[in-house]
């Protein structure tokens, strides 16, 4: 069933978003990502433009999140002390993203700047995460199934304006939650993501929040953070297409339900190691094709269209 995105200005099967929204809310519930770092490279390849792709990713990304987090709620998995923290730093990163954005549009760069985003940070933040899920499980292997702790002193329990984050158990300054939420928020308006990718790992062993609290927390950032964005890109870059927009919503709101029974009876390396994986494995895709000669050099469009 072939529809017509109005903003877009592209033909898409309507069952193949529905599905690509279920897939993406799955991970969401699963590991406490928006999964806009999945879905908004999904959309380029189906042919959605970059710019109307990341705008309307975060609509989705707002209610798989929000699924998500009534799930971890009940199960009183949400640090919101935590989550207001880095939600501050969220906001002004977006507003700094969207401004940044803006500005490159008027060059006509934003197309390169988005995919290299995602070839930079996918590739490193999936190597990492990769390579530190392998030791934890080799470690936990040899410690006959018990995984080590974390250390959980390091030079950020050294700063200044500590606050006590009881659901966390932690102590610690307030300023490296910020700086984190100011980088997600700029990430979110540039790429379309909630930013859980980058979130999560910084979190787990930045922060050194427990694994159990950071997907809840994680979530209840991005819904807030992602909302604000989407709102600033429609009335700023009018990129929203609603009706792409609601055919992914359907379907990541029932897949975070899914997912997030999923990911309470997986290990935390095991879900660790499978995100890594699928971090890796986009990126190679969106690297691929930007080395890749295009099939048609050029093409023809007409000026000051967006």
């Amino acid at each position: 069933m072939q529809i017509y995105l109005p903003i877009a200005e592209v033909s898409v099967n309507a069952f193949l978003l529905l599905g690509l929204g279920g897939i993406v809310g799955v991970l969401s519930g699963m590991f406490g990502v928006g999964g806009g770092f999945l879905m908004t490279p999904l959309l380029f390849f189906i042919g959605i433009p970059p710019a109307v792709a990341v705008a309307t990713e975060a609509n989705q990304i707002v209610a798989s999140s929000f699924s998500g987090v009534l799930a971890h709620l009940k199960r009183k998995t949400v640090d919101l002390k935590m989550g207001t923290v880095l939600l501050i730093g969220g906001l002004i990163g977006s507003a700094l993203g969207i401004i940044l954005f803006n500005y490159l549009k008027s060059l006509g760069q934003v197309e390169l700047l988005v995919q290299l985003c995602y070839v930079v940070f996918l590739g490193i933040i999936g190597g990492l995460m990769f390579l530190e899920s392998l030791r934890a499980i080799r470690n936990s292997r040899k410690n006959g199934g018990k995984v080590p702790t974390r250390r959980k002193h390091n030079w950020v329990h050294n700063l200044p304006f500590k606050v006590k984050f009881r659901v966390s158990g932690l102590y610690i300054s307030v300023i490296p939650p910020l700086l984190v939420g100011v980088l997600v928020g700029v990430l979110a308006a540039i790429m379309g993501v909630g930013g859980g990718f980058i979130m999560v790992p910084a979190m787990i062993y930045l922060l050194g929040m427990p694994t159990k609290v950071v997907v809840g927390t994680s979530l209840f950032q991005i819904i807030f953070v992602t909302a604000f964005t989407t709102m600033l890109h429609a009335t700023t870059n009018y990129t929203v297409d609603v009706v792409l927009a609601v055919l992914l919503l359907v379907g990541g709101v029932i897949g975070a339900q899914i997912g997030t029974r999923i990911g309470v009876k997986m290990k935390a390396e095991q879900l660790r190691i499978l995100l890594a994986l699928m971090v890796l494995a986009v990126c190679g895709k969106l690297a691929f094709d930007l080395l890749v000669e295009p099939s048609e050099l050029y093409t023809l469009g007409t000026g000051g269209h967006t």
